[in-house]
């Protein structure tokens, strides 16, 4: 109940009226035309300056939250964007880096058979230059051998036919049929030791 209200009720019962039902927390006429007076006198600066500048900085309030939604917003765009690429430059990244990987050891391996075969190559290279030096040094030594067995051959010769084998010519036919006669002599033991061996 409202002051206003009680005021009147004290007042009527002061005077002497009977107040009965809903009158008696209806205030006077003159309190509810004052008050309304009053609250004009508040609304009516507060509708038209106070209200319009609150409503103001709602709005400016209300717009710097949309805009910083906004913002948000294209900002959260911004970094899916961001990290999209992101994760589609580390994805290429990893791609490449197989690739890579992938032509290192198909080269490592070209590289591998390469250095494989250059071996290969030099071995045979110095295998042939060996079995040419070999034979070489063989018919060096066969020369050697020869020339060493036919002096020996025509100083047994000349001391077993007692007449001297000096003259080159005669001395180089008896040299070369007793080398003859011994090649024929081995291979015929060769032979038949082969013949044997079977």
């Amino acid at each position: 109940m409202s002051t206003a209200a009680l005021a009147a009720a004290v007042l009527a019962v002061a005077e002497g009226e009977k107040v009965e039902g809903i009158a008696l927390l209806l205030p006077a006429m003159y309190d509810i035309v004052g008050s309304l007076i009053v609250v004009l006198i508040i609304a009516v600066p507060f509708y038209r300056y106070a209200l319009p500048k609150m409503q103001a900085i709602f709005d400016e309030r209300a717009a710097k939250i949309e805009g910083g939604m906004a913002q948000a917003e294209t900002a959260q765009a911004q970094a899916a964007a961001v990290l999209a690429e992101y994760e589609e430059q580390l994805a290429e990244a990893r791609t490449q880096a197989a690739r890579i990987r992938e032509d290192a050891r198909t080269e490592g391996g070209q590289i591998v058979t390469e250095h494989r075969r250059q071996a290969q190559d030099e071995a045979a290279r110095l295998v042939e230059t060996a079995q040419r030096q070999i034979e070489a040094e063989r018919q060096q030594a066969a020369v050697s051998l020869r020339a060493d067995v036919g002096s020996l051959a025509t100083e047994l010769a000349s001391k077993i036919v007692g007449e001297s084998l000096e003259d080159e010519a005669r001395r180089s036919r008896v040299v070369e049929r007793f080398l003859d006669e011994l090649e024929t002599s081995t291979a015929a033991g060769a032979t038949g030791r082969t013949g044997r061996e079977v």
